[in-house]
């Protein structure tokens, strides 16, 4: 990128590179497939989670989460933008419908391209009309 222009945004071929990997993560938090889980997210202690419930700091305290709450509450996929900047940074944002509940909840996540693949840096998900 030269001085003064940014990064090429939304490239299809980054988008849809993004989109698998935010697909096999959904599809391993419905399935509770942990290994999986924790191949797409960051193994750093700079990772961080922000969940309904819970404020998690480093790939062990959500790993450790993970494993201790017995799988994700099931859930169906409303609208999903993905949004990639240059090649190797994304977010995705999604609205999502738990089983039985009437809330819609947000997932915010952001996505960094490393050597193996994309992970996972940052993540956020809360259900709406929940307030501190």
């Amino acid at each position: 990128m030269s001085a003064g222009q940014g990064p090429t945004i939304n490239d299809p071929a980054t988008v849809a590179e993004v989109r698998a990997a935010f697909d096999a993560y959904e599809q391993a938090l419905m399935a509770d497939d942990i290994a999986t889980m924790d191949r797409l997210f960051h193994a750093a202690p700079t990772t961080v989670r922000y969940g309904v419930g819970e404020v998690l700091y480093g790939i062990d305290e959500i790993r450790a989460f993970r494993v201790g709450r017995g799988g994700s509450p099931q859930r169906r996929l409303g609208r999903v933008e993905i949004a990639t900047f240059g090649a190797d940074f994304a977010t995705a944002n999604a609205e999502f419908f738990r089983d039985g509940a009437t809330r819609r909840g947000r997932q915010s996540q952001s996505w960094v391209r490393f050597a193996d693949g994309w992970k996972v840096v940052s993540a956020h998900v809360s259900l709406e009309g929940t307030h501190a």
